[in-house]
């Protein structure tokens, strides 16, 4: 009998954590997701009790997209609270006694020049962005380590990859995860746990439709750059940590940190130039 696989993932409420483990529900993963919004089932109403409400509550849903998958365990809390995330770790180990994958998506924006972002706010960033990721993977990490086996996958970003003006917290928080991803993976790689981090470039998700609500940018700021002139779809990413998690397809890939961008950090073009590019025959 195949053991079966168990996935952690966090911000799975909506967008690529949500998208990501649809992705691992249809490749049979049991599931363990957690955010710090309500999370129901992933297509229909909430099986037993309805949404959480509250930090702590667990839930299992058997939503359309994730029946086929089995079981899920739903939990709501805050990936940058230790308390929250012991007690999400001691719920996944009580439910299933193992996490195979573990990815860390939950994460949160911040847009405002350098010298006007205050200590609250890159605070904030780093403590969702960073900390939180820090958090999971020791935990779930040593629990991987002690079984010889586990795939971590770090959603970072093109903004960990290089600068982009007015995000100093939001870069700092990738470029640290970037970091993070690269010494787990030498410390942890002769043990059997591999660590590798997904860089997304931009996503059309509810953080893009909020970010550009604020006036930050418009689709054509993007879409020009990115040679393949389109945004990321939640889907995009979501194949890519698929990939990485699974050791039948990735089981040598290890402190990777894989651009999923549409070529956007490739691009070393003027604007007339990659523009000028897409017009040839």
């Amino acid at each position: 009998m195949v053991e079966e696989r168990v996935a952690v993932v966090t911000g799975a409420a909506h967008g690529i954590g949500r998208r990501t483990a649809e992705v691992l529900a249809a490749e049979g993963y049991l599931l363990a997701v957690i955010d710090r919004e309500p999370v129901a089932d992933f297509d229909g109403p909430a099986s037993a009790g309805g949404v959480l409400a509250s930090a702590g509550d667990v839930l299992a849903s058997a939503g359309d997209v994730l029946a086929s998958a089995g079981d899920v365990l739903a939990f709501a809390g805050d990936v940058s609270d230790e308390s929250d995330v012991l007690r999400f770790v001691a719920e996944v180990e009580a439910r299933y006694g193992r996490a195979d994958v573990l990815v860390n998506n939950a994460g949160i924006a911040s847009i405002a020049p350098a010298e006007e972002t205050t200590a609250a706010q890159w605070r904030q960033v780093i403590d969702v962005n960073l900390t939180g990721p820090f958090l999971l993977c020791q935990a779930f990490g040593r629990r991987m380590l002690a079984r010889g086996a586990g795939s971590i996958v770090n959603i970072a970003s093109v903004a960990g990859l290089m600068g982009v003006a007015d995000r100093v917290a939001y870069n700092a928080s990738k470029h640290g995860l970037i970091g993070l991803t690269r010494t787990l993976a030498v410390e942890w790689g002769g043990r059997g746990v591999r660590v590798n981090a997904v860089c997304p470039g931009w996503v059309k998700t509810e953080m893009d439709d909020a970010s550009q609500a604020s006036g930050a940018y418009v689709d054509t700021d993007i879409t020009e750059h990115v040679p393949m002139a389109r945004f990321a779809q939640p889907d995009d990413i979501a194949k890519a940590v698929s990939f990485l998690a699974d050791p039948a397809k990735s089981g040598f890939v290890n402190g990777a940190a894989l651009s999923v961008d549409g070529g956007w950090a490739a691009d070393g073009s003027w604007q007339s130039l990659r523009l000028a590019s897409r017009a040839r025959p």
